[in-house]
């Protein structure tokens, strides 16, 4: 079956950075867009950014221009690296990839930006 694995959260200070790395396992056939959303307590989960398996970008309002998306199509990988962190990035972070026609979510990595 297919499992999604994340890793990379964690505290951080403000303005600091850190990377978020997915890995999809088990009998993959096709993967489609993967990506990161979040989740802040009593919300729904948004999107934070994706990336379709060509390589097309999407990114929330709220971190484009200091977090990059990037995927191992080779390895069933997705990383996403975020700079100039601030309180309003923490949330937990779930991974997400679509997966032999279906979607596949990762258990969720907190990420607490605080002094």
């Amino acid at each position: 079956q297919v499992q999604l694995v994340e890793s990379g959260g964690g505290l951080v200070q403000p303005g600091g950075s850190l990377r978020l790395s997915c890995a999809a396992s088990g009998r993959i056939f096709r993967v489609g867009a993967m990506g990161w959303y979040r989740q802040d307590p009593g919300k729904q989960r948004k999107l934070v950014a994706s990336i379709t398996s060509g390589g097309l970008i999407d990114y929330a309002d709220s971190v484009n221009g200091r977090s990059t998306i990037s995927r191992d199509n080779a390895k069933n990988t997705v990383n996403l690296e975020m700079n100039s962190l601030n309180a309003e990035d923490t949330a937990v972070y779930y991974c997400y990839a679509q997966i032999n026609e279906a979607d596949y979510w990762g258990q969720g990595t907190q990420v607490t930006v605080s002094s």
